[in-house]
Parts: structure tokens; C-alpha cells; sequence
């Protein structure tokens, strides 16, 4: 099984790398890719838990913004973690995230939901990514929900008044950043619905013109009318279809392995990139 969206404590999960790593042997996984929000963190403590029989695919979900303010996730897949553009791509989104914190935090104390900025960093793992599940953490721990997907279909939904974007690249200067990098570019969960506002079928000839290897189509977050939708969007334009759990640990219901890709779209995946980078045990 090949699951190319999974994340840990580096970001938002709640497994750490080498956790993630053993759950996706347990799990039967053969192609594992970690891809922690603006984050390679996590990539260090996954090679060194690697064993036989996984392969790891390093990688990242880097956070965008359309032209329009949609929020849109890109895959970054089996690029150079050295490139200095990309890391400091990544560090500028992480950076982004903070007042966008801090201003969410106070549309909800407008409307008397006590929240604080410490009560965030105290539900957030030592080295995370700070994002909304965070903030999720910190009003379940304070009484306030009962668990992040409550947060996430009300409070801190994408349409929700308490939502905030945050300063981020477009999907199509994400995209040009991975390539060059070496990497595959694959557009995490676009017709996800219940997240909130989404792309439509127009929006993607540009980010395929800008470079985009692939489209997420299997995630749980689509129905099978979105999926089959996608599937057309991509055959037409001529990408990879893949599937993934993005899993969260304990955070999210999604399971490791629930979605998943196939192989031969795997490979043409991973052909793309500027050199192979997977990671093997027995080639560290």
C-alpha cells in the first residue's frame, strides 16, 4: 500500500516521525511519505526509524493562497531539503502563521470564547508547526469543544468568521518552488467540501501550466462525485491520480493506509522528480 500524505508531531500530528514510521509498518505499508505542514522537521527522526520493507517518501504540505484567497494545500514531494529557495519558502509560511493565530484568537475572544495564546502553545507538541489543530487542542482542553472535527465543522471551518488566512505563496509560485527543487508537485484534497470553499474545474490548467505533477483525488474529505469529478479533471489535463489518508494520529479520524495510491501511478510519480530520493533502510 502506498499512502502519500500522512503527518506528525512536527506539525499537526500527533505521532512523532518515528512513531508514524513504525504505525505504517504495522499498518502493511510498502511507500510511506511524510509530508508535515511547511516542515521537513520531521524527516531526520523518520530515517532514522526506518526499517526493512518501507519505503519513506520525504516531503511537505505547504500552505498557499489563490489570487482569490482560497485556501489551497500542495504537496511537495521528493525534493531537495537543502534548496535555500525552498527552505526559505517554508519558513516565511511558518512565520505567516503566527499574527494569523493571534488575530483568530481574538475574533473568538470577541464572541466570548476565552482563548489565549498560551493555552495554544501548551496544546502544541515542543517543535510543531503552529496551525488551527493547535488551536483546536487548546479550546477542547479548555471545555469549550469536545474534539477537533467538532472544531473544524464549526468554529474553525474555512467559512467560518472566525477564520483567518495567513500570508502565503499561490499554489503556481508553490508549484515552480518544488520543481526547481527537484521535487513532484501533487494539490492536496482540492474539492474537499466539507472544509470549506473550494477550487473549481477552471483553477487547475494554470497550476498544470506552472508545473503540477498530480491531483489528490482519493481523501476522505471528498465525496465520490467530487472524486469522480477529479479523476475527469485529471485524465484531461494529464497528471498523476493518487490517494492518501492524511493522517493525523489521535488528531483526525483519518487512518493510516485508508486511501491510498497505485502503484503505477506511484512511479510515474515519482519518475518526475529531478533524481530519486526515495529512502530506503538498506541506502542510508
Amino acid at each position: 500500500m502506498i499512502d502519500l500524505h500522512a503527518h506528525t508531531t512536527c506539525s499537526d500530528g500527533t505521532d512523532s516521525p518515528r512513531e508514524l514510521v513504525n504505525q505504517a509498518l504495522i499498518n502493511g505499508l510498502s511507500v510511506l511519505a511524510i509530508t508535515d505542514h511547511d516542515s521537513i522537521a520531521g524527516w531526520q527522526g523518520a530515517k532514522d526509524a526506518l526499517r526493512l520493507d518501507l519505503q519513506l517518501v520525504l516531503g511537505a504540505e505547504i500552505s498557499c493562497l489563490t489570487t482569490d484567497g482560497i485556501s489551497v494545500h500542495m504537496l511537495g514531494l521528493l525534493f531537495d531539503g537543502d534548496n535555500l529557495e525552498m527552505t526559505k519558502m517554508l519558513e516565511e509560511t511558518r512565520d505567516g502563521r503566527i499574527p494569523r493565530m493571534v488575530k483568530m484568537i481574538e475574533l473568538l475572544n470577541a464572541e466570548n470564547y476565552e482563548v489565549s495564546m498560551e493555552d495554544v502553545y501548551a496544546a502544541m507538541p515542543e517543535g510543531a508547526t503552529l496551525g488551527r489543530p493547535h488551536l483546536a487542542d487548546a479550546l477542547v482542553n479548555l471545555g469549550i469543544l469536545k474534539s477537533r472535527n467538532e472544531a473544524f465543522e464549526g468554529l474553525l471551518n474555512n467559512d467560518s468568521p472566525f477564520y483567518v488566512s495567513h500570508l502565503a505563496p499561490t499554489p503556481e509560485v508553490a508549484i515552480a518552488q518544488i520543481r526547481a527543487a527537484g521535487g513532484v508537485a501533487v494539490i492536496a484534497h482540492p474539492f474537499a467540501s466539507l472544509r470549506g470553499q473550494i477550487l473549481t474545474d477552471a483553477d487547475f490548467a494554470p497550476m498544470v501550466a506552472a508545473g503540477l505533477n498530480g491531483i489528490e483525488v482519493d481523501h476522505r474529505d471528498q465525496s465520490a462525485v467530487e472524486r469522480a469529478n477529479l479523476r475527469t479533471i485529471a485524465k484531461e489535463l494529464g497528471v498523476v491520480v493518487t490517494g492518501s489518508s492524511d493522517y493525523h494520529g489521535a488528531g483526525k479520524l483519518n487512518l493510516l493506509g485508508e486511501n491510498t495510491t497505485d502503484k503505477g501511478e506511484w512511479e510515474k510519480l515519482e519518475a518526475m522528480a529531478s533524481q530519486r530520493r526515495v529512502v530506503q533502510s538498506d541506502s542510508r
